[in-house]
């Protein structure tokens, strides 16, 4: 089955996408246009059932969903590169243009003054505003509108359609668009990452189940992991399934609604779930899991993955009981209960100590050096453990949706 990649930008641009990536097979794309960039967002948001990755026809978009903390699935955007801008030059000075006298927004100034030295064109008089997070259209023709006053610029080109629109009944203008290149280049990057991500997903999970005796209610139990039952000779449970099915059932190996159910019926229930790239290695690894899991207690979940990562997963009667009623604990300990590594929690610890009052999920991005993704998954595991509450949202200076504010009790 294809993978559908849903295409954000204004209209133009998208149809150019679309035109310049119609005959890559490996990817069905689905166009979501905008009027104005203030709606990406929005199409983000409303895209989320239909579509596997999103590739935003330019960085300004990109940034405006990054910012928001949207993007749940790959997503790249079409750089505007030097080649753009060199055909951009070349159609001036066909035109009659002062190509020596002008400005332009969005791309770096390095990469704006190697094209032009490498075009032989003088450098001194060119005008740069490089994109950044924040920078809106209204800043874009503020910034054209200046160096035409201040310094005499014979053309203004924008990388904005938003900017280009308001700047085109004012003085010479043109609009970049994305070469053909970057947008093949682009676009099979991304397909190439999407279905290796889903090549992880259908990665084989097998777990196999220690109970003291027979459950005849267990098969019932396995209905969300959408897997198969087997009874193993030494008298365990071996359940077949996908990493996949897995994550989503143990929301991204947070809980395990399995263990509380077979807790309930059991005074004792060990379950192991290994993942790998093979059912000979899945099994190894889930053996690996329940023998460990063994060892923690008399009811507990462990998930061990190929790249040494184990996750150990206890009750939701541990998670949910107030951090407060726990008593300190050491640091691998809680590591463990909450299925975190010990440098993780530690460089938490660093950052609640700096942020006291309450912290974002960007905040934690940028102090482990991770995606957006991640750090909402850190937090989620906190919160799950009762060591992370939402106790409101940052309003000033963002756009979109406010981003959640935490309380961290480390």
């Amino acid at each position: 089955m294809a993978l559908t990649v849903g295409i954000i930008g204004p209209e133009d641009l998208v149809q150019r996408v679309l035109a310049v990536g119609a005959a890559n097979s490996a990817a069905t794309l689905v166009p979501l246009p905008y009027r104005h960039e203030s709606e990406t967002v929005t199409l983000v948001e409303q895209s989320r059932e239909k579509v596997d990755a999103i590739l935003f026809t330019g960085v300004v978009p990109y940034t405006i969903a990054t910012a928001a903390g949207i993007i749940d699935r790959p997503a790249m955007y079409v750089s505007y590169d030097g080649a753009t801008l060199l055909r951009a030059l070349v159609e001036l000075l066909r035109l009659g243009h002062d190509v020596t006298r002008f400005s332009i927004d969005t791309l770096r100034r390095s990469e704006v003054i190697e094209t032009l030295i490498e075009a032989k064109l003088p450098t001194d008089q060119i005008h740069v505003l490089p994109y950044r997070a924040g920078l809106t259209s209204d800043d874009i023709v503020a910034f054209h509108r200046n160096a035409r006053e201040r310094h005499d610029t014979k053309v203004a080109i924008s990388c904005l359609g938003s900017a280009f629109h308001l700047l085109e009944n004012e003085m010479p203008s043109v609009r970049l668009a994305p070469s053909r290149y970057s947008i093949q280049s682009t676009l099979q990057a991304l397909v190439l990452t999407t279905t290796g991500q889903h090549v992880g997903d259908a990665q084989v999970a097998l777990g196999i189940i220690d109970l003291p005796e027979p459950d005849e209610a267990l098969a019932g139990d396995l209905i969300t992991l959408g897997g198969s039952l087997a009874a193993l000779p030494d008298g365990r449970n071996l359940v077949v399934t996908t990493r996949g099915l897995l994550e989503q059932a143990t929301e991204q190996f947070t809980r395990m609604p399995l263990l509380d159910q077979l807790a309930a019926r059991h005074a004792t229930a060990r379950v192991g779930f290994g993942v790998g790239r093979t059912a000979a290695e899945a099994e190894a690894l889930a053996r690996r899991a329940v023998s460990r899991a063994t060892s923690i207690g008399t009811v507990a979940g462990v998930v061990s993955m190929s790249d040494d990562v184990e996750i150990v997963i206890e009750p939701s009667s541990e998670h949910d009981q107030p951090a407060a009623d726990r008593g300190p604990e050491s640091l691998p300990l809680l590591a463990r209960r909450v299925g975190l590594n010990t440098q993780t929690l530690s460089r938490m610890r660093e950052l609640v100590a700096t942020l006291p009052d309450g912290l974002t999920t960007q905040d934690v991005a940028e102090h482990l050096a991770v995606q957006l993704r991640t750090a909402r998954r850190v937090l989620k595991r906190l919160e799950r453990a009762g060591l992370a509450d939402p106790i409101g949202s940052q309003q000033h200076g963002r756009t979109g949706r406010p981003p959640t504010v935490y309380l961290i009790r480390l």
